[in-house]
């Protein structure tokens, strides 16, 4: 266990680091005015967790198509735009839903 002051720690910040991580220190006290102030060890190798796709699988029921679109119309009355038009030109006035 080796201690530094708080300028040493300051000026070799990058070292005091490399060495902790390598192993070549277990870990380092950093100390203000002669009084331990902060421990600096390394960190535990923790396993990267993967995403996980499906995880909602079977927990809503099939929709269809058909079913799906049809939420469209009740967007187009209250954006005032149809689905199917380019979104260019736009103001965000013209996009703002009918006094909702």
């Amino acid at each position: 266990m080796k201690t530094v002051n708080m300028l040493e720690a300051k000026t070799h910040l990058l070292r005091l680091v490399d060495a902790v991580e390598c192993g070549t220190e277990k870990e380092i006290i950093i100390a203000r005015n002669g009084r331990p102030a902060v421990r600096l060890v390394a960190m535990q190798n923790q396993p990267i967790s993967k995403v996980r796709f499906g995880l909602q699988a079977g927990k809503y029921p099939p929709v269809e198509l058909e079913t799906f679109d049809e939420d469209d119309k009740a967007f187009e009355t209250c954006f005032m735009v149809t689905m199917h038009e380019p979104a260019t030109g736009y103001s965000y006035r013209n996009l703002v839903c009918n006094g909702v």
